[in-house]
């Protein structure tokens, strides 16, 4: 082969190579768990290719006349370089920055692009970096991570020290008030990482940038340049700083492998790479709780970690903390805790040894006083647990000391939290500690069992304040009215205890263990039966008001023969509310408010009431058939009406107000000859819109509707199903509102011909329906695993057969299984449909086409293997054709 022919060496080339097979191996033996120092590593790989490059440059930049150096920026600066992460460098210049400059990115950075990794450049002199630095605190912060690679050292020690000097030093204040200020907007932004589900584990709160942030302002403060001098300079003790350090190495595990999983840098933790990640990482099924459980509570840990040391932190700094307005009647703490800059401390920390007290003693000054404890008192809380345990709130004045801190209210901060920050709570009731950072795995639950239980007391003591998040003056009058407030909030802190041990049902669970906490404290029987009631049946009102039809007054007598007693249900209902909005978004709406509300107060009339609740009912049907005739009068509708009384069923008489049903004549005026008529309206402005529909009956009715519905992007809330003896049916929805509110009155029109079109047989909704979800975008993984059932209920009615579907959310879901039940012979009478979290409930009451419950075995097997096939299908299961189901046999 001739010279001329031969090959030409690239160094570049070879260089890049070298550096991605060698970072390929290292980050395979991090993923084998071989490479704990994987940041570092990585770091020294990239130092060593920029070495490499600068030593074998071809620009020809003359170093005397042009004297330069390489400095890594950003998280490549800290050294703490993760797979995916962005390479930042400066190519820093003492004067102009020469031409031959941009031959020198081409030379160190394009090999780089063209290999697939991020890099960020800048090419500044001295001189720009100072100036940029003044006007842009987001450049200062790059240049606080600063950290030489090679080259001109003099130069990058020129910067720091005029960066120092002449940028921090006049401006120290000023920038810390601006880095605080970023932090808090990025908390508000992407919000508490430390119990989210799907966390940011760089800008989330107890996310790496809090880290970053101390490490920046302890570089204004103290020129500190390394991680482990936060420690060496006094920030953080040395048992902290190995608890912080072991934070951020868990986080920056989680990171590289989220990186690695996703092929590209990613900070998000989404749902479909939680449980690829807890597998990685070896988690196995334990004391009843997924992998991926048990991952997220150590994730969530740590993260909490680090955002209470950097809140501890900027506390230390005098930033994060409001100044108090004095106040009269409170000016100093009790013996032994003193107020110092409006943060509170033990008066002389070697009283703890022989009053272990204190260290209760100082929470119940912080509820009173509305103060924070001194970073140093919470060192000495942790340092001092050892000195209490359970039987600490035994002794009757700890006991009271404790109930202050449970009953008083929390407007500004909740003592309870940062009890349990410091382990005290944790220490004093030791059955607490089995739901510490315990993650329920679905969309529903928003925070960790034992921090959900913890808002649920603070929720509870906001009602009627104005930190109050019900947004329903009930609840505050109802809790002014409680003499006795000890056994709720005992109940609201104890009600979920039980999921700390597998199997079962925990809310009975929690009712035992309730029972033994509080004989361990000595309380009377009777306050110990009452908090073990609220905890035993603290979900029996939301599902009876969710479940069930509370138009039905079987689920209210049930309800008052459980509670037995007003004072129970007020306690009862205010539970429910604050455990449902403590839960998430997705456990508390309007609609679900409104049940509740009304089941409440149905069973309340019960349980005040002189009469029994049937009695009243034959005399307010009666009632009511004597106000329709005496309306009667009106030649509009009297004929209507005079007719249609004798038609009426007791139930539809009894459940429905004489407006509503002068309305439905109205509406049934309106009929005549069509399939249907509908009314559309809003509920006393709510957010909900109820839909009237009058049609002839027929079978599949309930399911063309729920598919029109779907094709128009409204969900049913609920429903109740009315049948006159005239062969018509008045179905009332509960739905959402269309999409796009802009042109809802079109899409009511469009929804309405669509209906009116497929009960005539001439709109295929089948096909319709098919070619709408297959333009909506992939179905996401259903985060909770629990697999699809049905439960068949033939003793909560005495005349319905009560289906409970459970089931992953899938669009057409409610079609497909409205469906099924019409090929089993069934009509649909009320339902309670709950689409608005990860596994739905939808609850139908239903009868036979005969009018009879289903309650034969045959028939309540075809039932369920029928619904079975269609949940386990899912949304792969084909569209039915309504019109053929109506002519169908039951499955079998």
């Amino acid at each position: 082969m001739s010279p001329k022919n031969a090959p030409t060496h690239n160094p570049e080339a070879g260089a890049t190579a070298q550096l991605m097979a060698e970072r390929e191996a290292l980050t395979d033996r991090f993923l084998r768990g071989e490479a704990a120092d994987f940041l570092q590593a990585h770091t020294a790989l990239l130092d060593d290719y920029f070495r490499h490059r600068f030593e074998a440059s071809r620009v020809g930049l003359n170093p005397v006349r042009d004297p330069y150096a390489i400095v890594a920026l950003g998280g490549y600066g800290r050294g703490e370089q993760c797979v995916h992460s962005d390479v930042d460098l400066m190519l820093l210049f003492e004067a102009k920055v020469p031409g031959e400059a941009e031959g020198l990115i081409r030379e160190v950075v394009y090999p780089l692009w063209d290999a697939g990794m991020e890099v960020g450049h800048a090419t500044r002199s001295l001189k720009e970096c100072l100036r940029l630095a003044r006007q842009d605190y987001e450049v200062l912060t790059s240049l606080l991570d600063a950290r030489f690679v090679c080259g001109q050292s003099r130069l990058y020690s020129i910067l720091t020290e005029r960066l120092r000097q002449s940028v921090i030093h006049p401006k120290k204040a000023e920038i810390i008030r601006w880095l605080v200020a970023t932090n808090q907007a990025r908390h508000r932004r992407f919000g508490d990482s430390s119990y989210l589900l799907e966390p940011n584990l760089k800008e989330g709160q107890g996310g790496l940038r809090d880290y970053h942030t101390m490490r920046w302002i302890a570089r204004i403060q103290s020129n500190l340049h390394r991680r482990r001098d936060l420690e060496y300079a006094g920030y953080l003790t040395t048992d902290e700083y190995t608890a912080f350090d072991e934070a951020l190495g868990f986080v920056w595990d989680v990171r590289n492998r989220l990186h690695h999983a996703s092929g590209r840098k990613n900070d998000q933790l989404h749902f479909d790479q939680q449980v690829k990640i807890a597998r990685a990482m070896h988690y196995r099924a334990a004391e009843g709780q997924q992998p991926v459980e048990r991952f997220l509570g150590q994730l969530h840990g740590h993260m909490e970690f680090i955002k209470e040391k950097h809140l501890m932190f900027l506390y230390d700094q005098g930033y994060g903390l409001r100044r108090r307005r004095p106040r009269r009647g409170i000016e100093t703490a009790s013996a032994g805790v003193e107020v110092i800059n409006d943060r509170l401390a033990f008066g002389a920390p070697e009283q703890i040894l022989v009053q272990p007290g204190l260290l209760l003693r100082i929470f119940e000054e912080a509820s009173r006083l509305h103060l924070p404890l001194a970073t140093e008192t919470k060192r000495l809380v942790h340092e001092f647990l050892h000195l209490v345990d359970e039987r600490t709130l035994c002794e009757p004045e700890n006991r009271h000391v404790f109930e202050q801190i449970l009953l008083r209210p929390a407007p500004t901060f909740n003592v309870l939290s940062e009890m349990r920050r410091t382990g005290l709570l944790f220490r004093l009731i030791p059955e607490l500690g089995t739901i510490r950072d315990r993650i329920q795995y679905d969309a529903y639950h928003l925070f960790p069992v034992d921090r959900h239980s913890l808002r649920v007391v603070r929720t509870i003591k906001g009602f009627g304040t104005p930190s109050d998040i019900s947004g329903d003056p009930l609840c505050g009058n109802l809790y002014k009215m409680l003499r006795q407030r000890k056994p709720l909030l005992w109940a609201a802190l104890l009600h979920d205890i039980g999921k700390g041990t597998p199997g079962g049902d925990h809310a009975a669970k929690g009712a035992v263990m309730a029972r033994q906490i509080l004989e361990r404290l000595g309380y009377r029987k009777k306050e110990i039966e009452m908090v073990a009631f609220l905890v035993a049946e603290h979900l029996m009102l939301i599902k009876a008001a969710t479940r069930r039809d509370i138009n039905d007054e079987e689920t209210a007598i049930a309800c008052a023969r459980r509670i037995q007693d007003p004072v129970r249900l007020r306690m009862l209902y205010l539970l429910t509310v604050a455990d449902s909005l403590s839960t998430g978004p997705k456990a508390w709406n309007e609609w679900t408010a409104s049940l509740l509300r009304e089941l409440f107060f149905k069973v309340l009339n019960i349980l005040e009431g002189a009469e029994l609740a049937t009695e009243k009912a034959v005399s307010l049907v009666e009632a009511k058939r004597q106000r329709l005739m005496d309306h009667a009068a009106s030649p509009a509708v009297g004929n209507d009406i005079r007719q249609l009384v004798r038609f009426m069923s007791p139930r539809y008489l009894l459940y429905v107000p004489v407006e509503d049903i002068r309305a439905h004549v109205a509406l049934y005026s309106r009929l005549k000859d069509a399939d249907f008529a509908w009314n559309v309206s809003q509920p006393n402005g709510t957010a909900t819109r109820t839909v009237t529909i009058c049609a002839k009956d027929r079978p599949g009715l309930f399911s063309k509707i729920a598919g029109i519905f779907t094709l128009n992007g409204m969900n049913i809330l609920g429903c109740q199903v009315y049948t006159w003896r005239n062969n018509l049916a008045l179905d009332i929805f509960e739905v959402t509102p269309p999409p796009d509110r802009i042109f809802e009155d079109e899409r009511w029109q469009r929804a309405e011909s669509q209906l009116r079109e497929s009960l005539a047989g001439r709109f295929d909704l089948a096909t319709a329906l098919e070619e709408k979800i297959a333009c909506l975008p992939p179905i996401q993984p259903a985060v909770d695993r629990r697999p699809p059932r049905v439960v068949v209920n033939n003793n909560a009615s005495s005349f319905f057969t009560i289906i409970e579907v459970f089931a992953h959310d899938f669009p057409g879901l409610l079609y497909r299984v409205t469906d099924a039940l019409l090929r089993c012979h069934l009509d649909i009478w009320v339902a309670r449909v709950a689409t608005n979290v990860d596994q739905v409930v939808d609850v139908f009451y239903v009868r036979d086409f005969d009018g009879q419950k289903v309650d034969r075995p045959d028939q309540v097997a075809a039932v369920e293997e029928t619904l079975m096939t269609v949940l386990r299908q899912g949304p792969e299961a084909p569209i039915p054709d309504p019109d053929i189901s109506e002519k169908g046999e039951p499955s079998a």
